[in-house]
C-alpha cells in the first residue's frame, strides 16, 4: 500500500508540472469569470420573471456551466491519463521503474489513485467556486450540492479510467482523443434519448439508455444535473421544458450507481491485465 501511495503522489507531482494543468486553470478561470458576469445579468435582462422562473433560469444556466466544467475535467483527465502510462512506456521511464521489485499492478493502481485525486480535487474546487458565484449573484443554492459534485467527480473518474485502459494499447495522444470523443458521443446519445422520452418514442429513448450503460459518463452527468435542480420548480415547469438538454427529469437508481462502480472496476481490471501483458 505504501508503494501505491508513493506512485500516486508522484503522479500528482507529474500532473502539476504538465502544461495541460496550466491550460485547465486558465480555462476554468475564464469560464468562472464569464459565468459570474452572465449570472449577474439575469435579473437585468429578464426583470419581468417571477421568483420561480428566475430560479429555474438560474438552475438551467448552472447546469450549462457545470457541463462546461465537466468538459474541462474530461479533457484534463483524458489527456493526463494517456501520457502518465503510455508516455512513460514510450520514453522508457516505465522500464526503469519496473526494473525494480515493483509489481506492474501496483504502479497502475498508484497512477489511477493519483489521477482520481487530481480529477476529484479539480471538480470539488471549481464546482464549489461556481456554486458560490451563483449564490452571490442570484441567490440560488442547489438542493443537493454534495451529491451533484460527487456525481461529477464520479463522471471524471469513469473517463480517466477509460483513458488509462486506452493508454495501455495506443499512443498517449490517441488515447486522449478517443476518450474525449467517446465522452462527447455518449452525451449526444443521451440528448437524443432525452428527446425520445419527451416524444414518447421508445426506440429513440433506447439510444440514450444503451449509451449510458456502455459508458456511464452521461448517466452520471444527468444525475448531477438533477441534484443541482430545485425539484419543486422543475415539477411546476416540467411540461414546458420536457426534453431540455440541461434539465434532468429522472433520478439515478441504485442499480445504475452500482453498475457505474462495477464498470470502473471492470475497466480498471482490464487496464491492469493489458499493462501486465504489454511488452516494454
Amino acid at each position: 500500500m505504501k508503494t501505491v501511495l508513493t506512485v500516486a503522489a508522484l503522479t500528482l507531482q507529474e500532473a502539476a508540472r504538465r502544461r495541460v494543468l496550466r491550460s485547465l486553470a486558465v480555462l476554468t478561470v475564464v469560464l468562472l469569470t464569464l459565468s459570474a458576469w452572465g449570472f449577474s445579468r439575469i435579473d437585468a435582462e429578464f426583470g419581468g420573471l417571477t421568483s420561480g422562473e428566475s430560479k429555474l433560469a438560474a438552475a438551467m444556466v448552472l447546469n450549462l456551466v457545470m457541463f462546461g466544467l465537466s468538459l474541462i475535467a474530461a479533457l484534463g483527465t483524458a489527456f493526463l491519463a494517456g501520457p502518465t502510462l503510455a508516455g512513460e512506456i514510450e520514453s522508457g521511464i516505465a522500464l526503469a521503474v519496473l526494473g525494480r521489485p515493483v509489481r506492474r499492478s501496483t504502479v497502475l493502481l498508484g497512477k489511477w489513485l493519483g489521477l482520481v485525486a487530481f480529477g476529484s480535487g479539480f471538480v470539488a474546487v471549481a464546482g464549489l467556486a461556481q456554486l458560490i458565484i451563483v449564490q452571490v449573484t442570484v441567490g440560488y443554492w442547489p438542493p443537493d450540492p454534495v451529491v451533484g459534485l460527487a456525481l461529477l467527480a464520479a463522471q471524471t473518474i469513469t473517463l480517466l479510467t477509460l483513458g488509462l485502459l486506452l493508454s495501455t494499447a495506443i499512443s498517449p495522444m490517441a488515447s486522449g482523443i478517443v476518450a474525449v470523443g467517446l465522452f462527447g458521443a455518449t452525451w449526444i446519445a443521451g440528448v437524443v434519448g432525452n428527446f425520445g422520452v419527451a416524444l414518447g418514442n421508445a426506440s429513440v429513448e433506447r439510444v440514450g439508455t444503451v449509451s449510458q450503460v456502455l459508458l456511464p459518463t452521461d448517466g452520471l452527468w444527468r444525475g448531477a444535473m438533477r441534484a443541482f435542480q430545485d425539484p419543486t420548480l422543475f415539477a411546476q415547469f416540467s411540461q414546458a421544458f420536457k426534453g431540455h438538454p440541461f434539465l434532468s427529469v429522472s433520478q439515478l437508481s441504485a442499480p445504475y450507481m452500482i453498475w457505474a462502480v462495477v464498470w470502473v472496476l471492470i475497466v480498471l481490471g482490464l487496464a491492469g491485465l493489458a499493462f501486465q501483458r504489454r511488452d516494454m
